[in-house]
């Protein structure tokens, strides 16, 4: 392994933190063919994010992501910061011959994510690649259910159930913050996560949403400015400040096959930490997924002898499963994490590979046009909507 790829990573939160993880493990779990160097990282304020590098292992730090995009000493760009500056750093990045791995969703409109798509097209003539971080894809049971509805142990899809409920705004004194403001985030609930289920069922049953019925709301719609990491800037502040993004958004979509999908995305499921889950339903079985149990898929198989009928439990720990061999011995359990590293190492094969990474901008894309076409529905009485693809 000569070949290096250095990236920077502009952003650096929450998911900053987990995409740090993936670079660095890797290269250490598996057997890549260029090492990816974690060259430096970028936010506004220079204290806070040289810290960030030296707890995560960046090599460097700075505060002016042009002037980072700019280097020739850098390969990947990697953006994980809110929403409204994906297509601008995407874009920049992509002109200067970078490849670039952005966060989901890809942008906050679907005037954004077209331009990054169109941008992504251009850079591809270029050899140069584009992923869409919806990093779910690569947890081993989502990957192993995908494979095995690709096989036809469900035969055909009839019905699909995806939601992904979380509980961590049920408190009316949570801070406003960047992710509860339309500005920022694009929309609330439904981007952020609901955006993962969308992904996520077009992903395992390779059929796309081509049209969707759906209701947004928000339930709480003022939140506390005062307390810390509120707004932007994590300055405490007097008062309260208006939730601009829905809280909960709950939809009906048809498949381009005609199977009609029910999908729930919502931060005030009581009980619920991260409960991104999936069911497939078929002439011939059904497989089901849920995150809160991840290393783990349940099947029911219809053409197996009505007496040993029912949902049994799959274990996706075994070295033949997708991505587990790099890891431990079967039964030892993977987590949350590992989808960052599986998603670096895919990258980098891809790269010097010269094959197309997935999700590419395209997918990122058609993601975008059913969020926008559930807001519209929503807008218009849960009226049908077209997808616009």
């Amino acid at each position: 392994m000569t070949e290096r790829l250095r990236v920077a990573m502009i952003g650096y939160g929450f998911m900053g933190s987990a995409h740090s993880v993936g670079w660095r493990q890797a290269p250490a779990m598996f057997d890549l063919p260029a090492r990816p160097e974690m060259a430096v990282v970028v936010g506004r304020d220079g204290a806070a994010v040289a810290a960030a590098a030296e707890k995560w292992g960046w090599a460097g730090s700075a505060t002016d992501w042009r002037e980072v995009i700019a280097r020739d000493d850098i390969d990947i760009v990697d953006v994980v910061t809110p929403g409204d500056s994906h297509a601008e750093i995407a874009i920049a990045a992509l002109e200067a011959g970078k490849h670039v791995l952005c966060e989901k969703p890809l942008a906050n409109s679907v005037a954004e994510a077209e331009a990054m798509a169109d941008a992504a097209r251009r850079a591809h003539a270029q050899g140069v690649r584009a992923m869409v971080g919806f990093t779910y894809r690569r947890v081993p049971a989502v990957t192993f259910l995908r494979d095995l509805v690709a096989e036809g142990v469900v035969g055909t899809v009839q019905q699909v159930r995806a939601s992904y409920r979380q509980d961590w705004l049920v408190d009316p004194q949570m801070p406003l913050a960047w992710r509860l403001q339309k500005e920022h985030a694009g929309s609330g609930a439904l981007g952020d996560i609901g955006a993962h289920a969308i992904d996520l069922a077009q992903f395992v049953t390779g059929l796309s949403l081509e049209s969707v019925s759906g209701t947004m709301e928000t339930i709480v719609k003022e939140r506390p400015l005062q307390g810390s990491g509120s707004g932007l800037s994590g300055t405490a502040m007097e008062g309260t400040g208006a939730v601009t993004v829905d809280d909960l958004a709950i939809f009906t979509g048809r498949f381009s096959n005609g199977a009609l999908g029910s999908f729930e995305a919502t931060r005030f499921a009581t009980g619920r930490k991260n409960a991104l889950a999936i069911e497939v339903s078929g002439d011939k079985g059904a497989l089901a997924f849920d995150l809160e149990d991840l290393n783990s898929l349940q099947f029911y198989d219809r053409t197996a002898p009505a007496d040993r009928q029912g949902f049994r439990k799959i274990l996706v720990t075994e070295a033949a499963h997708p991505y587990v061999g790099a890891w431990w011995p079967a039964g030892h359990m993977l987590g949350y994490e590992h989808g960052f590293v599986h998603q670096a190492k895919d990258l980098v094969e891809a790269i010097v590979a010269g094959t197309d990474p997935h999700p590419s901008f395209d997918e990122g894309l058609a993601v975008q046009r059913v969020l926008d076409a559930v807001e519209r529905s929503s807008d218009n009485g849960s009226a049908w909507t077209a997808t616009g693809r």
